[in-house]
């Protein structure tokens, strides 16, 4: 692996324990990260797919959530959908519904793949609810986290090239002004 390789797998490994830490994500919840590996290297999304970046990325990445014990689901791009490679534990657990599909560089992506490549058991889904995400090079993942986000900011602002955006979730409040919440799980 390459100096420059190395450091973007360790600008995404920390990028990632910062997420995992303020987000305070819990053993066996799920990680949304959608990546542009075109972005990472300095070029305008959709147009430059890197394997070689996607895995240094997703090193990175995949070494924060296995030491967490969280499970990643890689966003693809919009070539299928946005659709999500994730392990088929994670989506046996969750419910979601397996599809078939196998991503490629030009077609869901090179993070997406390298997340297929690597994973025990991968299958894609079309739907997540994840309670954390990570949008490494404005791919909008947000379509993939729980109905409240709230913005998370890291130290690490951007992996290669790319622009970082984090966001974790919360319970939603409810009840009005006379509720009362429980500030533990806020």
């Amino acid at each position: 692996m390459t100096e420059e390789m190395t450091i973007i797998g360790e600008e995404a490994y920390r990028a990632a324990k910062e997420l995992l830490e303020v987000a305070k994500l819990e053993e066996d919840q799920l990680l949304v990260v959608g990546c542009s590996t075109s972005e990472v290297g300095g070029i305008t999304i959709g147009t430059f797919s890197s394997p070689e970046l996607a895995e240094a990325v997703f090193g990175g990445l995949y070494q924060a959530t296995q030491e967490a014990g969280v499970y990643l689901a890689a966003q693809c791009c919009e070539h299928l959908n946005r659709a999500l490679i994730l392990e088929k534990e994670a989506a046996e657990r969750y419910g979601y519904e397996i599809v078939n599909v196998v991503p490629q560089p030009k077609a869901g992506g090179s993070f997406a793949t390298a997340a297929y490549k690597a994973f025990d058991c991968p299958v894609a889904v079309e739907h997540i609810k994840a309670h954390a995400g990570m949008d490494i090079g404005d791919t909008l993942i947000g379509m993939h986290l729980r109905d409240v986000a709230v913005p998370v900011r890291i130290r690490t602002r951007e992996i290669g090239d790319a622009h970082v955006v984090c966001a974790r979730t919360r319970l939603k409040y409810i009840g009005g002004e006379r509720a009362q919440y429980d500030t533990t799980v806020m």
